[in-house]
């Protein structure tokens, strides 16, 4: 964890004011994606020979594989599955009913409501690590918005076979499709299509750098959901708040791996000095001591600033994906933060729990990108649409005013079709 004493280098590296991806990057994922739009399954199954180390003669996980995942994962394990669908089920099922209302304006009826995409392709990072939390976060609201088909895309291991946690999640969040493909080709493959896998609609899900560029690439095809790169964690803190719980939700996140940033803004020298000490110690003997300590050393910081509204004007330019907030008074704090993609309140809101099972959504907005976008809910996977219907009256009220605008705008064609029905 190094010290920062000037922000502006921190914010110089954040949304707007770097967009796009480096340009070696797209210069090499580009020809993978076009390949594989090209050559559909033979393309696939080369890149994931030369980047998974397998050969795949097929990608689509059968059932007697679905029914061998169940026989290596244990009831706890998929309890805790199943509640953390349910949790977020209910959330996402409120949000469906309150975006669904009916205006009533003086003879005219209008019915504001949301349709499904209908396919929908979710991206589940794998390789060095499973996450069938990723299958719950992206599934469950494709589900509860009514989409007809979703297809989970994620890495093989290296002998060809999948997680069995991420296959259970699988079939428990009732997916149409598995395969097992993984990065760039898994999404190439999502946005044009083999001869295996049908194209679908859109694209969601978090991936390291070269999946978030795929995903830049093909949203001329399809469309795809937000860039949700690396994790992030911010901790805005006073001195009343505790260091062992910022040095734990700092570390956990740091699990993560590389490209990730953990921060900790806070008024006080004392809970910094406190915070490093304990991150040192407590990364001594870490399993994942190497990722951890790599991860707060390339990005890792404290950031000791004068105010909490100093803190609060930061963090504001730098759009977190994750902010914690532990000071006296949070409640004033989080009226005043306008761009984040979770805020976290309190000593008993740490970011591993909402990663899991509090409800909410673990597919968030990186890179500063919480400026303009939002974590996945229902809404990713629907289209608002409008049902108007009005009576004669209701026509009738507003007919003057439709006349004069058509009039103004030269479009006397607009006016006719309204005076017709007067005449």
């Amino acid at each position: 964890m190094r010290r920062i004493t000037d922000e502006t280098k921190l914010i110089s590296e954040r949304w707007p004011r770097v967009t796009g991806f480096d340009k070696k990057l797209i210069e090499y994922v580009k020809p993978i994606v076009a390949d594989v739009a090209s050559r559909g399954d033979d393309a696939i199954r080369e890149y994931t020979e030369k980047f998974d180390k397998v050969k795949m003669k097929t990608f689509r996980v059968s059932l007697v594989e679905l029914n061998e995942a169940y026989k290596k994962v244990s009831q706890r394990e998929i309890e805790a599955l199943k509640e953390s669908k349910r949790r977020l089920e209910v959330v996402e099922t409120d949000r469906l009913a309150l975006n669904n209302f009916i205006v009533e304006l003086e003879g005219v009826k209008i019915c504001c409501t949301l349709r499904p995409i209908e396919e929908v392709g979710c991206y589940v990072p794998g390789g060095n690590a499973s996450y069938p939390s990723s299958v719950i976060m992206n599934v469950v609201p494709a589900k509860v918005a009514g989409v007809k088909r979703i297809v989970v895309c994620t890495p093989p291991n290296n002998d060809g076979s999948m997680d069995p946690m991420t296959l259970v999640a699988c079939d428990i969040c009732q997916v149409d499709e598995i395969y097992k493909i993984g990065g760039i080709q898994g999404i190439a493959a999502l946005a044009y299509g083999t001869e295996t896998i049908k194209k679908v609609d859109k694209i969601t899900g978090p991936g390291n750098r070269y999946v978030t560029t795929a995903k830049t690439i093909v949203s001329e095809t399809v469309s795809i959901d937000k860039p949700a790169g690396p994790s992030e964690i911010l901790i805005l803190a006073d001195d009343t708040a505790n260091p062992n719980y910022i040095a734990a939700d700092i570390i956990s996140q740091a699990e993560h791996g590389l490209g990730g940033i953990s921060g900790l803004v806070t008024t006080s020298e004392q809970l910094a000095d406190k915070v490093i000490q304990l991150i040192e110690e407590n990364t001594l003997d870490q399993k994942l001591n190497s990722i951890v300590s790599n991860v707060l050393s390339e990005s890792g910081f404290v950031y000791i600033v004068k105010s909490i509204n100093e803190a609060i004007e930061f963090l504001n330019l730098f759009g977190p994906e994750h902010l914690e907030i532990m000071t006296e008074s949070p409640e004033i704090v989080v009226d005043k933060i306008t761009n984040s993609g979770l805020i976290l309140i309190g000593d008993f809101t740490p970011v591993s729990s909402t990663d899991y099972c509090m409800g909410v959504n673990h597919v968030l907005p990186t890179k500063g990108y919480s400026k303009v976008s939002s974590g996945l809910t229902i809404l990713d996977y629907m289209k608002p649409v409008s049902i108007v219907e009005a009576s004669k009256t209701g026509l009738e009220l507003v007919r003057d005013n439709i006349v004069t605008l058509a009039e103004s705008e030269g479009l006397f064609n607009h006016k006719k079709a309204v005076e017709v029905r007067f005449n």
